[in-house]
């Protein structure tokens, strides 16, 4: 069990990194709207943002509920 842990663990931060460079490379795209930032490479999180809701919205019903548990599990992050 304890191994079970630590893999726990290890997946729970790691997702707690994804989610802030995300945040990270949000908040920096529109801080410096459109311009080239000098240490973040040539992506664009938020149009991949807009483009993973998108496809959502396409799906229907099926899109809301993984939107809402999506949300769900963001949310529960942030309160720990």
């Amino acid at each position: 069990m304890n191994i079970l842990e630590h893999v726990s663990n290890w997946a729970n931060k790691l997702t707690e990194v994804g989610v802030s460079i995300i945040a990270l490379g949000i908040v920096l795209e529109v801080l410096f709207k459109g311009a080239v930032i000098p240490f973040w490479p040539e992506v664009s999180v938020v149009d991949n943002v807009l483009g993973i809701l998108g496809s959502l919205s396409n799906e229907g019903l099926l899109g809301l509920v993984g939107a809402f548990l999506l949300y769900h599990i963001l949310k529960h992050k942030a309160i720990k």
